[in-house]
């Protein structure tokens, strides 16, 4: 089943507060005040930390591939490590950062992850200076988080970050950003995963029970932004029509996330 399909086409006859759209369109912030940032409370983290899937191991290795070093990996927008865990099987230091203290609190220990936390006010030098200045990093990874960044401050950083020759970049995320992934500005050269306007296709699943379907999508940014502007994305009415697609509600289903990849090197 894809859990995705309802919420997709979620009627939300609403004018836009630059927070999303009907067709939730693109989103910006990581790092910078441009516009309204998901700083999750800690009940809402723990939520997150339990509904979301995880991106299969294989993935980064597929990257780890790509690249000739595997000293240093920054995973941006790290929530709570699902991501930096994988990365740090591959990778023999990773850096994960997020702008969400609560998230982070609920972080999965890894004795080669270190989790920071990055506010807003960080500049971009100290941000540079705290992944380890520049050309220094092999792999950098923003799962399910790119289309929330300011992308005219974040590709910079990047370019100073990455090491040159042989360092990568690699966004993914499933299918609630799809559109976002398929316009998103990515001007890196492509190294076979994907390129600009073309993202690689992926399936990632997740076995769940139907309250771990409300979990999941209670767990969305876009749930806690729009309920910040008084806008209930998951009325009752909806919530019924999820259980009667579900069936028993004691039934244990595998969910299939349609998920984008992009990935790419510096251009010299």
């Amino acid at each position: 089943m894809s859990v995705m399909k309802g919420i997709m086409t979620l009627p939300f006859p609403f004018e836009s507060v630059d927070v999303g759209c009907e067709d939730f369109g693109s989103f910006s912030p990581v790092n910078t005040a441009k516009r309204q940032t998901v700083d999750l409370s800690s009940e809402e983290a723990v939520v997150y930390s339990e509904a979301r899937p995880r991106y299969p191991s294989e993935w980064f290795s597929m990257l780890a591939a790509l690249t000739p070093q595997h000293s240093v990996a920054w995973d941006v927008g790290t929530g709570n490590g699902q991501a930096a865990i994988s990365v740090a099987e591959v990778y023999e230091k990773v850096i994960a950062t997020d702008i969400s203290d609560e998230q982070l609190k609920q972080a999965i220990p890894h004795p080669q992850v270190q989790y920071v936390h990055t506010p807003l006010e960080m500049s971009d030098d100290e941000l540079v200076s705290l992944i380890g200045g520049e050309n220094s990093v092999d792999l950098i990874t923003a799962a399910t988080a790119v289309q929330w960044f300011d992308l005219d401050r974040f590709y910079p950083i990047v370019k100073r970050v990455l090491r040159k020759p042989g360092g990568i970049i690699a966004s993914q995320s499933f299918k609630i950003a799809s559109q976002c992934y398929k316009t998103l500005p990515f001007p890196f050269e492509s190294v076979g995963v994907g390129c600009e306007g073309k993202p690689l296709e992926l399936d990632m699943h997740k076995v769940m029970s139907f309250q771990g379907l409300l979990k999941f999508l209670s767990s969305l940014p876009v749930v806690h932004i729009a309920k910040e502007q008084g806008v209930d994305l998951l009325p009752e009415e909806l919530l019924k029509d999820f259980e009667r697609a579900w069936g028993e509600p004691e039934s244990v289903r595998t969910a299939t996330y349609k998920t984008y990849m992009l990935a790419g090197k510096v251009k010299l």
